[in-house]
């Protein structure tokens, strides 16, 4: 009993001499912690974890024993670290990325002008009534809405264009014999900026067995950016919308238009500086597989 009370009483006098810069400390500590090992178990990674425990546990034991297998493992541990930062290129590029898109006060100076609100509600009318022709043809579309991060190199893998946004030439880029059908379509500030563009394909394995290449690319693609991704399913012309990697399936035309007008467009100025009641895409799921549903592409 002595000795549970003197551990309970060193543990409340450890408790009371933190400070508050203390348990700050402990929380970003315990934050990036929680943060590496989601990353391990999206990135399926475990076993190379594994490894490097390993190694490090040997480096230990070797210390002041092993003086050769010391040697040999303190090089490998210091060229591992460059390793290990060229094998997670993808995963610290995506979180570097996601801090950058933060909205802070200080860089509010330099952002880009808002876009005309105008533009915009053409061009999302003018989609959603090219998806509902599409739907009923059953034509593969992919189409891409950038938002506050840019796409430039997507950009580079396919033909540029700069365009109004209208049903014509969307159904015309994604009619199946066309040259840049099998691509994605880049919107930027409403205008079609590109066509036949490459998406990354999302390295979700919890995915569904029914997504198709296309609805995998368009997931990665809001995996790796903020873009709004409008797809068209070839095979059963299922609209879906994809935000933050997570997609809506079997959208009407009305609801494609409302969550298209809910992410992309600015407040309304007659707003009186009340944030409009915005619902996200993230709130609409989840994502629900249906029996017998044929595969998207």
């Amino acid at each position: 009993m002595d000795v549970i009370a003197s551990m309970a009483q060193r543990v409340i006098d450890f408790i009371l001499s933190l400070r508050f810069w203390d348990v700050l400390d402990i929380l970003v500590i315990a934050y990036l912690v929680y943060q590496l090992l989601q990353l391990v178990r999206r990135t399926n990674t475990s076993r190379l974890l594994k490894g490097v425990l390993v190694v490090l546990l040997a480096l230990w034991l070797s210390t002041d024993r092993l003086n050769a297998l010391n040697f040999l493992l303190g090089h490998i541990v210091n060229i591992g670290i460059l390793a290990l930062l060229i094998l997670f290129q993808p995963e610290i590029r995506r979180v570097l990325e996601q801090v950058g898109s933060s909205r802070l006060n200080v860089l509010e100076l330099f952002a880009k002008p808002q876009i005309d609100r105008q533009i915009m509600e053409r061009a999302i009318s003018q989609t959603v009534l090219a998806c509902g022709d599409m739907s009923r043809s059953r034509t593969g579309a992919l189409i891409v809405f950038e938002r506050h991060i840019q796409l430039d190199e997507v950009l580079r893998s396919g033909t540029k264009l700069d365009a109004e946004v209208s049903s014509e030439l969307l159904k015309n880029i994604f009619f199946v014999k066309a040259p840049m059908h099998d691509g994605a379509v880049i919107v930027r500030d409403g205008r079609v900026l590109g066509a036949g563009c490459m998406l990354p394909l999302s390295r979700n394995v919890n995915l569904s067995r029914d997504l198709g290449m296309r609805h995998r690319a368009g997931i990665g693609m809001s995996e790796n950016s903020d873009a709004v991704v409008v797809l068209v399913s070839e095979e059963t012309g299922t609209i879906s919308v994809a935000v933050g990697g997570m997609l809506k399936r079997h959208l009407m035309t009305e609801t494609l238009e409302q969550l298209l007008r809910n992410e992309l467009l600015p407040p309304s100025e007659s707003d009186s500086g009340e944030k409009p009641n915005r619902p996200n895409l993230r709130k609409i799921l989840p994502k629900v597989k249906k029996d017998g549903e044929k595969k998207d592409e």
